[in-house]
Order: C-alpha cells, then structure tokens, then sequence
C-alpha cells in the first residue's frame, strides 16, 4: 500500500484539498485498495477545524466531499508511517523536516515537483484564490498518481 501524507501550515485549505483530490484520482482509477491518504498541519493553529469553507465548497464545485476532516498536525512518527509526505511549499518543507528530525530517507517532497512547472501551491488562505489553488493541486496530485504509476510504486 502507498502512503501519502499532504502537509500545509494549517490543514484547512491546501494540504486537505490535496488530500481529497488525490483520494478522487485514486477512485477513478480504480486504485483505492492500493493507496492510504491523508494531509496534517505543520502548525497547532487550527487543530480540531474543519476544512476551511472556500476549500470546501472549491472541493464540492468538482463533486469532491471532505465532510468530516479536522486539522490535525504532523507528528514524527508520520515519517514512520508514510511513504511520501508531500508539503505545499517551501516554509511546510523546513517545517515539515524540522518536525520529522530531517528527511533521511528521502520522503518528503513539494507537491509542485510532479508538474511541469516547479514551486510553491498558491495559498489562498492569503490570496483568495481557491480557483489557482484548485489548478495546482490538481496538476500536483495528478502529475503525483502519474508518476507512481508509471514507475510501479509498491
């Protein structure tokens, strides 16, 4: 079984939007069984939220539902459990490996790299923009599953 932990600072907006694009993909592609996903916070800001409404209701535009997730934040023992834990931009990245005591075995990676267009996932906590935000993760989470499969994973 592949397991993909989505990590942004809060766990309301991106990194669950991740969580349940990915799980939609996986569906589609009959590949459920195959596959664990889930997303945290690097910080305890929004611990116990909901997925923030914006996020929510961008999710649902597409017929995706997230009913039921709570922020909750990375621990170590993540690095332990997950395969690949998949950060949303740069400042997740040193605090993801912060919390996780560094990457040693190379699992932690920016959402991003799997597009052709490298970098950090719009944050529309600040900008606004769930619509930006819906197109990179869709491209990260799909370039993501494309890459897995091509290469075999597990």
């Amino acid at each position: 079984m592949i397991k993909i932990l989505f990590v942004c600072h809060g766990n309301i907006c991106r990194s669950p939007m991740a969580e349940f694009v990915m799980k939609d993909l996986v569906k589609r592609a009959g590949l459920e069984s195959r596959f664990h996903i889930a997303s945290a916070a690097t910080s305890t800001e929004e611990i116990g939220n909901p997925v923030y409404p914006p996020a929510r209701r961008k999710l649902a535009e597409h017929g995706i539902g997230c009913a039921g997730k709570t922020s909750r934040q990375l621990t170590r023992a993540d690095y332990d459990q997950y395969d690949f834990l998949i950060g949303m931009d740069s400042a997740n990245l040193r605090n993801m490996r912060r919390i996780c005591d560094g990457d040693p075995v190379g699992k932690v990676h920016l959402l991003m790299e799997y597009t052709d267009h490298p970098g950090d996932v719009t944050d529309p906590w600040y900008t606004g923009d769930f619509e930006a935000t819906w197109r990179d993760v869709l491209a990260g989470c799909s370039g993501l599953l494309e890459q897995l499969q091509r290469h075999g994973e597990r």
